[in-house]
């Protein structure tokens, strides 16, 4: 089995995430030091204590998520749930990995490129680069594969490759050909999406105002799932680590209805 040092694995992504880009919630890279040599990783969206209890349970060196730890704003204290996730890392000495906006936006790895490829959504492009819209850089535009389809087709679509029924809002006879997205939890740029004059904004959660966005500027509103629409980003981060280095990575769904 192919090993890295620790400190080699986060100087590689953060090369390649450019975490120094982003403005973020949460500290991107290594979030709790570990073993300094790296064979084995589990990935996962987030770092939670159901995650870490099966990367003890494989033998990780590692775990990388898309969710980590210390986010703005919370609690600094080192209390409760975020004592016990902790002391459970650091006896045993597991690296904690975190990359957040970085993975939403990276243009082959990220959250939103493998969402297109799951959905059948095209992005559009610009000089190689994806189109976005908004100040934030992390809408895409595209559109669907087929030309067209209707909002109702398109909820079945994702329902079907996402296991689990999204929230609809617009007229479900609604002819889509050019969407926006934004995994997670974006419906705060949906006025990006509407502004950009699309047919329809895909994330994964939804707020009270977008409902009356949604009927008031006919641009159709969804709401895959924040837990559903990001599985993907860090899976296709974990098969890279496998190509690039060959270490054993392993992607560990904790189920998460939200």
């Amino acid at each position: 089995m192919s090993e890295i040092f620790t400190q080699d694995l986060v100087k590689w992504l953060d090369e390649n995430l450019k975490p120094h880009l982003y403005q973020d919630y949460a500290p991107n890279g290594l979030q709790v030091q570990g073993r300094p040599v790296i064979k084995k990783v589990i990935t996962g969206v987030t770092a939670s204590q159901a995650l870490l209890e099966k990367a003890i349970e494989y033998q990780a060196d590692a775990v990388i998520v898309h969710h980590g730890w210390f986010w703005k704003n919370e609690d600094v204290r080192i209390l409760g749930v975020k004592y016990q996730r902790i002391a459970l890392a650091i006896k045993h000495d597991l690296n904690i990995i975190g990359y957040h906006l970085p993975l939403d936006a990276h243009p082959e790895w990220g959250n939103n490129r493998q969402l297109a490829k799951v959905l059948d959504l095209q992005p559009f492009y610009e000089e190689d680069q994806p189109q976005t819209c908004g100040r934030s850089g992390l809408v895409w535009l595209g559109s669907v594969v087929t030309g067209e389809t209707t909002l109702a087709d398109l909820g079945v679509l994702i329902s079907q490759r996402l296991e689990r029924a999204p929230l609809l809002i617009g007229d479900t006879d609604k002819v889509i050909r050019k969407v926006a997205w934004c995994t997670g939890g974006a419906q705060g740029l949906f006025q990006d999406a509407i502004d950009a004059g699309v047919d329809a904004f895909i994330t994964g959660e939804a707020s009270e105002p977008v409902y009356h966005m949604a009927r008031e500027s006919g641009v159709a509103f969804i709401a895959a799932g924040h837990h559903a629409t990001e599985r993907y980003g860090i899976q296709a981060l974990g098969n890279a680590l496998v190509d690039r280095f060959g270490i054993a990575s392993t992607f560990v769904d904790i189920p998460n209805p939200v």
